[in-house]
């Protein structure tokens, strides 16, 4: 029987266990070394970063939920029921769900066309703009669920220059939980996937980069219904070490 791949995981990458200290309701002490982590900080060993698009890199919500709501309403559908199915999913596999396989082009052209007008709202998701110039020279990619051209114009529109390789939806075969895009990115970096750390916020997400074979970092409240190696408030803090990724006390909210 295969393996299920939402099931809880732990990779076995190179470099070892995760390392940290207490969980965030633990006071914060300082080390020992001057300007060193502090007591409870996490630090995850890597090599690379791949970071899911909406909800981790950039806040889209707002400009999400009313294009889709937009969509639904045109189809004369229940705009929760859509809601519901859109995370995690690329914008054609959602639209599959509620319309006939020869409405799935023109209705994923739609919905995509809204989002591209509402893209004007987007921002940085906290700490994102601390750390992403840390990873000059650091092997980091984008894999996203979105389709190129709006996953662009997302990251621009936060402020972020899209990095060298970005994974979209017109990459792949199959979307998110198939670890595709995730096995992809590790490959176009020249590094194995246990060598990279997954930055995700949703279900199918996490469940891809640890089929993938990849740790994954929850980003947000809601990654705690995920099985999610390590899940974070949001990245505010978040330090790039040369070895690897620190995630402060403060921002952690399960350390494993």
């Amino acid at each position: 029987m295969s393996k299920d791949p939402l099931a809880p995981h732990r990779s076995q990458a190179r470099g070892g266990a995760l390392q940290g200290g207490r969980s965030s309701t633990s006071p914060p002490h300082r080390s020992q070394a001057r300007g060193g982590p502090l007591q409870g900080d996490l630090s995850l060993p890597a090599r690379g970063l791949l970071f899911d698009n909406d909800g981790v890199l950039v806040d889209s919500e707002a400009g999400v939920e009313a294009s889709w709501r937009r969509w639904a309403r045109d189809h004369d559908l229940d705009p929760d029921e859509v809601m519901a199915a859109v995370p995690g999913r690329r914008a054609a596999d959602t639209v599959a769900v509620f319309v006939k396989p020869a409405q799935v082009d023109e209705s994923t052209a739609l919905v995509t066309r809204y989002e591209l007008e509402d893209v004007g709202g987007t921002t940085a998701v906290a700490g994102v703009l601390d750390l992403i110039p840390q990873l000059d020279g650091v092997p980091w990619a984008v894999v996203t669920s979105g389709v190129r051209e709006l996953a662009t114009a997302r990251l621009r529109a936060a402020g972020l220059v899209p990095p060298a390789v970005v994974v979209t939806a017109e990459d792949v075969a199959v979307g998110k939980p198939d670890p595709e895009g995730y096995a992809a990115a590790a490959a176009r970096l020249g590094l194995a996937p246990a060598d990279v750390l997954v930055l995700e916020d949703s279900r199918s997400g996490v469940a891809a980069g640890q089929a993938a074979g990849c740790r994954v970092v929850g980003i947000g409240a809601g990654a705690l219904a995920t099985p999610a190696d390590v899940v974070v408030r949001d990245l505010t803090g978040a330090r790039w070490t040369g070895a690897g990724l620190l995630l402060p006390a403060a921002a952690i909210l399960r350390a494993g």
